[in-house]
């Protein structure tokens, strides 16, 4: 039986729906973050509920300060107390302890070595790694400081910077030849940067070393900045990113995982 409480929630008997009152309080809250401003009409009949239910669930947010007034009047918006929740989250949340086992479940299933990536100064750095059973005797990339420019994990860096964040980094690093495979001219990197955002994984044969083939893809934060980069490498004789059966989905998913579990909803 549901009850209204002194906040303005319905309230009901918790059962294996969960309590009603929190879900509808999310779902107000999904609404208003997807359409960035409704009004009671247009959330209650999203949500198919009564007008004077979608009132009082907010004005319940509307005290809490999870939501505030539109400047379009009679709607809402989120508010400043979302602002508040999602700020400690990431002093919360590890990258490295959010991926790990994501990694060591890549490197079990397609056998060779991953990678978990940040940009710093200029460079993406390896910060952890998952050895698979086909690559106990591969290189420990762990603090490695490897150039954007050539590695797999860089190139999705560079891809979705701003352009002008993009120019001071190449601006800084330059396009050495790493390899006699590696992209040295900016408009060959730009094409091949566009095509990474296009298909969501980046690819690299044999520009950093030869002989070594690499596949990654970006892990976002809770406001959608690419934060950190998993990837995949091998031995170029056994290792074809494009041809392995199901990498690119599995390592697709694998980056949205972590990135949901960081707070990062598409």
């Amino acid at each position: 039986m549901d009850t209204e409480t002194s906040n303005g929630f319905e309230e009901r008997t918790a059962g294996p729906g969960g309590v009603q009152s929190v879900d509808r309080a999310i779902t107000v809250l999904e609404i208003l973050a997807r359409t960035g401003g409704s009004g009671v009409s247009e959330i209650a009949e999203t949500m198919g509920v009564h007008k004077s239910t979608a009132s009082r669930l907010l004005n319940a947010l509307d005290q809490r300060g999870m939501i505030q007034p539109h400047l379009d009047r009679g709607k809402y918006q989120l508010g400043f107390g979302i602002l508040r929740l999602a700020a400690a989250i990431p002093g919360r949340l590890s990258l490295v302890q959010e991926a790990r086992p994501v990694l060591q479940v890549l490197a079990d299933e397609f056998g060779e070595t991953t990678n978990l990536a940040v940009l710093r100064s200029n460079f993406a750095v390896n910060v952890d790694q998952a050895m698979g059973p086909s690559s106990v005797a591969t290189h420990d990339w762990i603090g490695n400081l490897t150039p954007v420019h050539a590695t797999a994990s860089g190139k999705v860096f560079l891809a979705y910077l701003e352009p002008g964040e993009r120019d001071k980094v190449l601006a800084a690093t330059g396009l050495p030849a790493e390899t006699p495979n590696t992209i040295t001219d900016r408009d060959g990197l730009e094409k091949h940067l566009a095509d990474i955002v296009a298909t969501g994984y980046s690819t690299v044969y044999e520009e950093l070393e030869i002989g070594l083939n690499a596949v990654a893809v970006p892990v976002r934060d809770y406001r959608g900045d690419v934060i950190g980069s998993i990837s995949i490498s091998g031995p170029a004789f056994r290792f074809d990113p494009e041809e392995v059966p199901g990498l690119p989905v599995e390592l697709l998913r694998a980056g949205e995982q972590v990135s949901h579990h960081l707070g990062y909803n598409a």
